[in-house]
């Protein structure tokens, strides 16, 4: 579960992995939008609000999740 400015959100109730969705790959629930195609955005410095508009299922949460998951996953490959 992560903090952030009082609210508190599980980052994997946002991040799906349904093997009968985009052949398991992790996506946002209830879209078939890649959390690696956002994280790519991101990457490149694309806004919120860029991002946001392009996939109108999307919410801040959803961008929230993304980054969380990412840090996450960050956390347990890379050396300390």
């Amino acid at each position: 579960m992560v903090s952030g400015g009082g609210t508190r959100f599980d980052p994997a109730e946002r991040i799906v992995r349904d093997p009968s969705i985009c052949a398991g790959q992790p996506t946002l629930p209830g879209t078939r939008i890649l959390l690696r195609v956002v994280l790519g955005y991101l990457a490149q410095g694309e806004s919120a609000q860029t991002i946001l508009e392009s996939f109108p299922g999307l919410r801040e949460a959803h961008l929230r999740a993304c980054i969380a998951f990412a840090a996450a996953q960050a956390a347990e490959v890379l050396p300390r």
